[in-house]
């Protein structure tokens, strides 16, 4: 039979209320020789409290629900990890829910968490879909979503500080002395990606408006306008193997660009195995610069040069506006981390 506070009572020698102050840690406090007896009590019959039981009463589970757009991602993952160390520290226990880049996948686990109870909603949120947060907020359960949101949203987000991360990139690699970057993006838009795109037309081009866009979006491909100076757009999808083959093909024919900023480290993993594959020389021939800055990009060849998002200070904000509605905006910067990929010679 399981060891209930009453056996724990007797054991220690004192009342379950007292021992219930000691596994609560209040509303009344308890004389410290009081509470290592109660703790010794409670280690000796292994007893573990009821959470389910103690949810019913406090009326809270004591459970957060994290959605992650891609538990299988390093940058996602990295992310996850942060906000779960977060939620510790309040005491609250994650439940982690992979919504493998699925909008309807993401909704369904949004309904399931809600049917759990828990006690509030993290949603590191897949591109596309509906504003799964406003079920949340018709449930008055208390959501925020982290790198991303739908744009009708109204859920507080937190996001890295996307337009300044890039505009460092782009500078840094005209100290270089590179003067026509080439930018790598999605298959589209969509997203966090999309505010990256833009933002490096901006820098290039000193003007806000519309960045060139692709005529096929089903195929990697690469634009120049007439004119050989206007920036130029690359798009792949966002994996490593999609990546690598347009490095191939750009080669084959003629067409890589000298300097090339990558919205994501899966791709830019990808441009740099393509890259050794066929022999091309990074960053003599090729300097990189990505946008994501995982704990990976440290550990590639060469090293991956990288706007590193401050996946902990998100985290950290993310948690705080959960349990704190009025906590103030926040906008983490990500800092460039030169390294070799770009042309930097690393020191220490």
């Amino acid at each position: 039979m399981a060891v209930t506070l009453a056996d724990v009572a007797r054991r220690a020698g004192t009342s379950t209320a007292v021992v219930s102050y000691v596994m609560n840690n209040g509303p009344r406090p308890v004389a410290a020789a009081t509470r290592d007896r109660v703790l010794a009590a409670a280690a000796e019959l292994d007893y573990r409290p009821n959470r389910i039981a103690r949810a019913l009463r406090a009326r809270t589970s004591g459970v957060v629900g994290l959605v992650l757009a891609g538990a299988s991602n390093p940058y996602y993952a990295a992310l996850g990890r942060h906000i779960e160390q977060e939620l510790e520290t309040r005491g609250k226990l994650t439940l982690f829910g992979n919504a493998a880049f699925a909008p309807d996948r993401q909704q369904q686990l949004i309904e399931r968490f809600l049917a759990a109870q828990v006690d509030g909603l993290v949603i590191v949120s897949a591109d596309g879909g509906h504003d799964v947060a406003a079920r949340a907020a018709a449930a008055k359960v208390p959501a925020v979503y982290v790198h991303h949101r739908p744009a009708e949203a109204r859920t507080p987000l937190v996001a890295a500080d996307n337009a300044t991360a890039v505009r460092s990139a782009v500078e840094h690699l005209r100290r270089h002395g590179h003067q026509h970057i080439a930018f790598l993006a999605g298959p589209d838009d969509a997203g966090p990606v999309g505010e990256r795109r833009r933002a490096w037309h901006e820098a290039l081009t000193s003007r806000p408006g519309p960045a060139p866009d692709a005529a096929d979006e089903q195929a990697p491909v690469l634009l120049r306008s007439a004119d050989e100076q206007a920036p130029v757009l690359l798009r792949c999808d966002y994996s490593r193997a999609s990546a690598a083959a347009l490095v191939h093909r750009l080669a084959a024919e003629d067409r890589l660009p000298r300097a090339l900023i990558i919205a994501t480290d899966e791709q830019a993993i990808g441009i740099l195995a393509g890259a050794s594959a066929i022999g091309l020389r990074i960053p003599e021939q090729l300097a990189v610069i990505s946008l994501d800055g995982t704990p990976e990009s440290a550990y590639t060849a060469p090293a991956l040069s990288a706007t590193r998002q401050p996946l902990e200070a998100m985290a950290h904000h993310a948690v705080n506006l959960l349990f704190v509605p009025t906590a103030e905006p926040f906008l983490p910067h990500a800092p460039l981390i030169p390294r070799r990929s770009c042309g930097c010679v690393p020191t220490g």
